[in-house]
């Protein structure tokens, strides 16, 4: 395991440092919040298609670590390639090589976490899934601080050759994960698992109940992720400071998923992730008062804590109500929905906030997650499915 979470969270701290250092490099260079968003988007929106297809493949594939191995390749080689064409080609270039890299990203965010079940013993799953969340915890805490430090001091381009080393680095560490056996091994035709992943997903309520929920979340952080560093202007600080209000919340989120990762062996996971996104909501409804970037960050701080059980919880109901043999698809398929909404979020905060102003979208992030946790209910309404067993 320590092989295992070594890998994951190398992986995914080159993954949380795009997202934010392509923010910071396409304002730098052309100061085109519109431009920004949509190289977000394009980073994540092709997961919506490749997810389920990822995840099918994963599961039936011995193959797992050289798939993870080359996504961390190709992100390396766009990252630099996109220091050659940002503010120096047709704006249309900058989005097309971002969806190059996002193409695969399922495999980061749900191929790693679908083998824990094949990992981890049944009565080890509770506190796999909150390391598990710690790891992503870990990475989200250092990618934007990361990001927004080496900008500050050094330069945005530096922060790019900062995830070009953490990728290479991820691929050192991923030679070193056992060999997994194929999770699919009837013979059942590829659309067929495709689909067969679609399908328990749509089908089982309390799974969809907390897929709906996370995957809206998600969209709302997309917004976020453009309104940070617009905001920091109205406190008097860099856009590169948005970095540190990141990693507030993630050191929020982790400590509450170390120490509140159980929650999901005494009350249902689903219920778990829609209270804490709610929370999450009413909390970030305080942030356009803050007068200050130290008022703000408090805020922050004080939003991650009630938003950590969510994840280890989201981990949680994927496993409860899946069995083994659809983890990797439905881990990833669940993973490209949440990466591709937020995509959208990108997109539209790249357009909305020049429009109505920073506090306002915040305002709109904060609403956003109180009705992700309301539609969760609503979509899982239906509880009358059996809990599925591993196997």
């Amino acid at each position: 395991m320590p092989s295992y979470y070594l890998a994951a969270t190398l992986a995914r701290l080159a993954d949380e440092m795009v997202a934010f250092t392509l923010v910071l490099l396409v304002l730098e260079r052309t100061d085109s919040p519109a431009l920004a968003g949509l190289t977000g988007a394009a980073y994540a929106l092709p997961a919506v298609v490749t997810g389920p297809l990822l995840g099918a493949w994963l599961d039936r594939t011995p193959y797992r670590r050289s798939a993870l191995a080359l996504n961390q390749a190709v992100l390396g080689v766009v990252m630099l390639s996109l220091l050659g064409v940002v503010g120096h080609s047709a704006h249309w270039v900058t989005p097309v090589l971002a969806a190059v890299a996002g193409a695969t990203l399922p495999m980061v965010s749900g191929g790693f976490t679908s083998m824990l079940p094949s990992l981890v013993p049944q009565e080890r799953l509770a506190r796999a899934n909150s390391l598990e969340a710690a790891s992503f915890g870990a990475a989200t805490i250092a990618g934007p601080a990361t990001a927004a430090t080496i900008s500050a001091v050094f330069s945005v381009e530096t922060a790019v050759l900062v995830i070009a080393l953490a990728a290479t680095l991820s691929i050192v560490a991923i030679t070193r994960l056992p060999t997994l056996p194929r999770a699919v091994t009837d013979g059942e035709p590829f659309m067929a698992s495709v689909i067969g992943g679609l399908t328990h997903l749509a089908r089982t309520p309390r799974l969809r109940a907390s897929t709906v929920t996370t995957t809206l979340l998600l969209g709302a952080m997309g917004i976020l992720l453009i309104t940070l560093p617009l905001h920091m202007k109205s406190l008097g600080m860099p856009t590169s400071a948005a970095g540190y209000l990141w990693t507030a919340l993630e050191v929020g989120s982790v400590t509450t998923a170390l120490l509140l990762g159980r929650l999901q062996t005494r009350w249902r996971p689903e219920y778990v992730v829609m209270v804490s996104v709610a929370a999450y909501g009413l909390a970030m409804l305080t942030w356009p008062l803050a007068g200050s970037f130290a008022v703000l960050l408090l805020l922050a701080v004080v939003a991650g804590l009630l938003q950590g059980p969510t994840m280890p919880a989201m981990f949680a109901a994927r496993q409860q109500y899946s069995p083994e043999s659809l983890q990797g698809r439905v881990s990833t398929t669940a993973a490209s929905l949440r990466v591709g909404t937020a995509a959208l979020g990108q997109a539209a905060g790249g357009l909305l906030v020049p429009v109505i102003g920073t506090h306002k979208a915040l305002l709109v992030v904060a609403v956003g997650l109180v009705a992700a946790a309301v539609l969760g209910r609503v979509a899982g309404v239906q509880t009358r499915e059996p809990v599925l067993s591993r196997g």
